[in-house]
C-alpha cells in the first residue's frame, strides 16, 4: 500500500490497483459541523450546544465538553480556539461517544428475584459437551466479562477421596474443585462488584464425607466473602446488600443425611479430628481463628434448589410456601410450560428464582432463544459461553445494560400482581411506545485489525451493514441491509437511508447490528457484530464498537451511526 493505493497481486504477470479511502468524512457529518461552527472551528460553547441539541445530553454537559477538549489537545488537528472538522470527527468515533451507557444506573436495592442475572452453563467446559477439557480458564474468562452465575458439576474422583468438576457421563477431562474455587475467588469481582452465585450440580449425595469436604473448601477459600444466611430466607437480599459476596446454590442434603450430623467423623473413614481425610495429600486448612469451626454443608447453601414435582398448576409450591428458593428446568420443559402456564411461571419468578438451561441434545454447546425465558421472568437463563451463535450475541448484548454489571432489573409488568399473558406479548395491537430511527454513516478499523487479504484475495472488501430488532414477537423483525460499498476498507453510506423500528416492549428490545463482506460466489464473510439494549441507547450521532464471533471487542473496528426516538 502506498500513495493512497493498494496493490493486489493476482498472478505473476499482472496486479490490480485500488484507490484507498482514508480520512474521508461523511457529508452529513460535515453539515452538522458547519451548523455548529464558525470560521471552520467549533468553540466550547458550540460543542456544548451540539451535545445538548443533537446528542440530548443533560447531565454534566459542561464537564463532558471540557473532557472532550482535553482528550483531543494532543492532536495536530486540534485548534486552541476550538475543534476543527477533523478533531470533531475524531471525537465522534472515539470512546467519549459510545452508543450505550457505561455505568450502573438501575435501582440495585430490590431482591435478587427482581433481576435478570448473567448466567453460565457448565462454566468449566472449554468446548463441546462430550469430549472437551474441563478447565479454570473459561470460568475466569466468563467472570471477566461480567457473568455472575457459575455452574460447577461436582463428582467424586476415582479414589472417592477428593472432588472433581466435570460433565458426568461424558469423556470430558476433570479439573479439581479446589482449583475452580481459587480461580473464582481471584476473578469474581475483577469486572463487577455485584454478587457471584455458584450453582453446584451435586453428585456427591452417596458420599457425605465429600460434601463435608466441599464445605471445608468453600469456607477456607472464600472466608468472609461467603454469604451464609442465618436461616432459610422468605425474601432474597438485594445486589447492593451482597456487594462482593459469593453465594452457594444447590439442593441441600436431607435432614437425616450423615452429612447433617454433628460432624462427628467415623474412624473407619480415616479422618483427623478436624474432619478432613488423612489420605488426602492436599488438606484444606480453615481460616485462622476458625480451627474449631467445621461448617456443615447445608448451612453454607444460601439459595436452596429444588425440583418441581406434580402438575404446572402448583408450580413453585415446594416445601414451605413462605420461603424462597430456586427451581430449574431445561429449555424443552420451559416451552411446554409456556404453552399453558405462563401465569404460574411469572408468579413464581416474582419471589423465587427460575433457572433455565440448554437441552441435552446441544452437544455442540449451542444455545436457545433467551427471550422465551426472559418473557416469563426467568432470572437465570443459563448459556454455554464457550462457542458463538446469534443467541449468545443476544445474551452478551442484553447484559451490556446497567453498566455491564451482570444484573439487569426486570420490567415492572413482570413484577406486578396482575401478571401478563402470552396474548399481550404476541399482539400487534399492543400500543407502540416509541419508534427507533437508525442511520448508518460509515464503518472503519478493518484495515487496522485484519490482514489485507482476509476478506478478498484479489481486492478490498465489499462491505454492507445490517440492522434488525429482537424482542417480544410483536417487536421482532428481520435484518435490513444497506447497499454494498465495493472495494473499500472504509465504507461510507451516503444514501440517506433510515431504518425505522416500532417498539412495544422497550425493556426487552435489542438492536442487532452486523457487517458482512459480500461474496458473489459463496457465503458472505462475517466482519463484525454487536447487540445493543434499546432502552439504554444514547441518541444522536454515536460510535458503535463491533465484536468478533466470540463476543470479544475488536481493537479498531467500529461504525458511526445515528439513533433517534419518536413517540
Amino acid at each position: 500500500m502506498s500513495n493512497g493505493k493498494q496493490h493486489f497481486q493476482v498472478c505473476f504477470c499482472w496486479s490490480r490497483v485500488f484507490k484507498v479511502r482514508g480520512g474521508e468524512i461523511p457529508e452529513d457529518i460535515k453539515k452538522v459541523f458547519e451548523s455548529y461552527s464558525m470560521n471552520e472551528t467549533m468553540s466550547m460553547d458550540s460543542l456544548i450546544s451540539f451535545l445538548k441539541k443533537e446528542q440530548n445530553e443533560v447531565i454534566n454537559v459542561n464537564r463532558k465538553a471540557q473532557n472532550i477538549f482535553n482528550s483531543l489537545k494532543h492532536l495536530n488537528k486540534f485548534h486552541r480556539r476550538g475543534l476543527t472538522l477533523e478533531a470533531f470527527f475524531k471525537f465522534l468515533v472515539g470512546e467519549h461517544n459510545f452508543a450505550h451507557q457505561s455505568k450502573v444506573h438501575q435501582n440495585m436495592d430490590a431482591p435478587l428475584a427482581h433481576y435478570y442475572i448473567y448466567t453460565g452453563h457448565n462454566s468449566y467446559l472449554t468446548g463441546n459437551q462430550l469430549s472437551s477439557d474441563c478447565s479454570i480458564e473459561p470460568i475466569k474468562k466468563a467472570l471477566k466479562k461480567g457473568v455472575r452465575v457459575i455452574e460447577l458439576d461436582l463428582w467424586p474422583d476415582i479414589t472417592k477421596d477428593d472432588v472433581n468438576v466435570r460433565h458426568g457421563g461424558t469423556l470430558t477431562t476433570p479439573v479439581k474443585l479446589i482449583k475452580c474455587l481459587k480461580a473464582i475467588k481471584e476473578d469474581a469481582f475483577s469486572f463487577s462488584e455485584y454478587p457471584v452465585i455458584l450453582t453446584f450440580e451435586d453428585h456427591l449425595h452417596p458420599y457425605p464425607h465429600l460434601q463435608e469436604k466441599v464445605a471445608q473448601m468453600v469456607k477456607s477459600t472464600f472466608g468472609s466473602m461467603l454469604f451464609i444466611p442465618k436461616s432459610d430466607m422468605d425474601v432474597f437480599p438485594s445486589p447492593n446488600q451482597l456487594v462482593k459476596r459469593i453465594l452457594i446454590s444447590t439442593k441441600p442434603p436431607t435432614k437425616d443425611s450423615p452429612a447433617e450430623s454433628d460432624n462427628k467423623v467415623s474412624p473407619e473413614r480415616g479422618r483427623s479430628e478436624n474432619g478432613l481425610n488423612n489420605h488426602n495429600q492436599q488438606q484444606i486448612q480453615l481460616e485462622e481463628g476458625d480451627e474449631d469451626e467445621v461448617p456443615k454443608y447445608r448451612d453454607l447453601i444460601a439459595i436452596h434448589a429444588t425440583k418441581h414435582k406434580g402438575s404446572m398448576e402448583n408450580f413453585g409450591s415446594h416445601g414451605s410456601s413462605d420461603k424462597v428458593g430456586r427451581c430449574s428446568m431445561n429449555e424443552l420443559a420451559l416451552e411446554a410450560a409456556v404453552a399453558e402456564h405462563s401465569h404460574q411461571l411469572i408468579r413464581f419468578t416474582q419471589r423465587n428464582i427460575l433457572r433455565v438451561y440448554p437441552k441435552g441434545a446441544r452437544v455442540d454447546s449451542s444455545n436457545y432463544d433467551p427471550l422465551i425465558a426472559w418473557l416469563r421472568g426467568a432470572q437465570m437463563v443459563a448459556f454455554n459461553m464457550q462457542g458463538y451463535d446469534r443467541f449468545l450475541w443476544m445474551m452478551q448484548g442484553f447484559f451490556r445494560a446497567n453498566g455491564g454489571c451482570g444484573y439487569v432489573k426486570k420490567p415492572e409488568f413482570l413484577l406486578s400482581s396482575d401478571g401478563v399473558c402470552d396474548e399481550v406479548f404476541n399482539s400487534m395491537a399492543l400500543p407502540v411506545k416509541k419508534t427507533l430511527k437508525v442511520k448508518i454513516y460509515m464503518g472503519d478499523g478493518w484495515r487496522a485489525d485484519f490482514h489485507f487479504r482476509h476478506f478478498d484475495y484479489c481486492s478490498p472488501p465489499d462491505f454492507y451493514a445490517r440492522v434488525g430488532m429482537v424482542g417480544v414477537p410483536a417487536d421482532a423483525c428481520n435484518m435490513r441491509k444497506t447497499k454494498t460499498v465495493n472495494d473499500q476498507w472504509v465504507p461510507i453510506w451516503n444514501d440517506n437511508v433510515e431504518f425505522e423500528f416500532p417498539i412495544r416492549v422497550l425493556e426487552l428490545a435489542l438492536l442487532r447490528i452486523d457487517v458482512k463482506d459480500y461474496d458473489p460466489s459463496g457465503e458472505d464473510e462475517f466482519a463484525g457484530q454487536t447487540c445493543l439494549p434499546v432502552s439504554e441507547l444514547k441518541t444522536g450521532i454515536r460510535c458503535v464498537p463491533l465484536y468478533n464471533r466470540k463476543g470479544d471487542v475488536y481493537r479498531s473496528v467500529k461504525l458511526l451511526m445515528r439513533f433517534d426516538f419518536t413517540t
